[in-house]
């Protein structure tokens, strides 16, 4: 597959994809509604970087304009359709619930709708670890239940996956989904926890930890996740035999080509070693503010990514000491600190 149209390409994620693709030889083209949900600036940064390689074109547009996605998605004519651009942010999710049912539920129906109508060879759409909500059951595995999402981020997360496997029962539209685990990195989303942490230490104001600092996350450095995800991109599934024995931890549908993956570092990190880590490379001590546990918020994340090494040989390994080494000097370079 040559020809990748990907969402979300001026956003965290879909920007570093994006520039794989391309350095992998692909053409790429984006979408992004240049939402201001953050800093416009840094997504417009990332887009002029894009720009400067050749094989990247982009419509900017939002998800809702069901419209300009078919005409983009059709003048493109993708082999295969990544669906990043979304809604993010668990705890904006509590002040501005429609607007992730606009985005990530309408959006996401838009995006579907292009893959049916072109029959794109394979449909891969972000969705999240925060769908295994109040599951105390870690790590945790994709064919694990994750019927109690605690947030409506997580609530409309979950949709799309359920709209996903219908698409790929009713038009036989090959598709997976990854989930994600606590992603990070260079030309991340400063409304991130450790962008928030780097920024206040910086400018000596107080952070706020947690659930006291009794928090894990499976903290998963951006490089590693799109690897994961180019890889996938030809791990394509097809809708299995009759009666057809499907592998033990294997997320594939028993009637329809679909599957669920996990995309994360298969290790959990606890919150103040990690909040160590930033201040071993910023050289400074935060001031902390032990906070309760926010609506919504699990204790911990923790992802059994076995099924990504089945499928692609690959597993993430970046160590999460490394990785904050790579964003703290892309801070400081970036913001000039």
């Amino acid at each position: 597959m040559k020809r990748i149209l990907i969402t979300g390409t001026a956003g965290f994620i879909g920007f570093h994809l994006a520039r794989l693709l391309l350095d992998d030889g692909m053409q790429v083209h984006g979408i992004d509604g240049m939402t201001d949900y953050y800093d416009v600036t840094l997504k417009r940064r990332r887009h002029q970087i894009l720009h400067q390689k050749p094989g990247f074109s982009a419509t900017e547009t939002m998800l809702e304009d069901a419209e300009a996605i078919m005409r983009a998605a059709r003048d493109f004519a993708p082999d295969a359709i990544v669906h990043l651009a979304a809604q993010a942010g668990v705890r904006y999710s509590l002040e501005q619930p429609r607007s992730y049912v606009d985005s990530n539920i309408t959006g996401t129906f838009n995006v579907m709708e292009a893959a049916r109508e072109l029959r794109v060879q394979h449909l891969l759409m972000a969705s999240t670890s925060s769908v295994y909500g109040a599951n105390t059951d870690i790590p945790y595995r994709e064919t694990d239940k994750a019927d109690l999402p605690l947030t409506i981020y997580a609530a409309t997360k979950k949709a799309t996956e359920a709209m996903g496997h219908s698409y790929a029962h009713l038009h036989d539209l090959p598709t997976t989904m990854f989930r994600f685990f606590t992603v990070y990195g260079p030309w991340g989303r400063p409304d991130m926890a450790y962008f928030k942490f780097t920024r206040a230490i910086l400018d000596g104001q107080p952070i706020d930890i947690y659930n006291h600092g009794d928090m894990y996350r499976d903290f998963t450095y951006v490089d590693d996740l799109v690897r994961g995800i180019r890889l996938l991109i030809d791990a394509v599934p097809h809708r299995p035999e009759p009666a057809a024995a499907i592998p033990e931890g294997d997320s594939l549908s028993p009637v329809a080509p679909y599957r669920i993956v996990n995309i994360g570092n298969s290790r959990k990190v606890r919150l103040l070693d990690f909040v160590e880590a930033i201040e071993a490379e910023l050289g400074r001590k935060a001031t902390r503010n032990m906070m309760d546990m926010q609506p919504g918020d699990v204790p911990a994340t923790w992802a059994d990514a076995t099924l990504l090494r089945t499928l692609t040989g690959y597993a993430p390994t970046t160590e999460f000491r490394e990785g904050i080494a790579h964003f703290v000097a892309w801070y400081r370079d970036y913001y000039g600190k």
